[in-house]
């Protein structure tokens, strides 16, 4: 069965790379560059998992697009990994406590990104 992956991102270079990289995989890509739009990809196409960027554009961050997510029964049950620049702590946690599974800080490298779709879709 072909997995669903939401990509999102502010940054069209970072969905590319996140897509070029995920092109290994056979998965169905699809993107986001706002809070909003988001959440009504993922309302639509319920993806298995979801990468998501805290600073993306729209009125709703990446914490709170999480947070949404989570609580929507159609999309709870998908993964969400926090893939941001931001390293701190206070941040990570925030991430965890919105609802993300995991969290991976940019710059990545491609391996490291199969390594957390393998983890998750294991």
């Amino acid at each position: 069965m072909i997995k669903k992956i939401l990509i999102v991102d502010d940054e069209k270079l970072m969905r590319d790379l996140v897509k070029r990289t995920l092109m290994r995989k056979e998965a169905q890509l699809f993107e986001a560059s706002s809070g909003e739009s988001a959440i009504e990809i993922a309302k639509v196409e319920i993806p298995q998992l979801i990468f998501m960027d805290i600073n993306i554009e729209g009125k709703i961050d990446g914490f709170e697009a999480t947070r949404i997510l989570k609580n929507h029964p159609p999309t709870e049950k998908s993964k969400i990994v926090i893939l941001t620049s931001r390293n701190h702590e206070s941040d990570k946690q925030k991430g965890f406590d919105s609802g993300a599974d995991d969290y991976l800080v940019k710059p990545f490298s491609p391996l490291d990104l199969l390594k957390k779709v393998d983890e998750i879709f294991s």
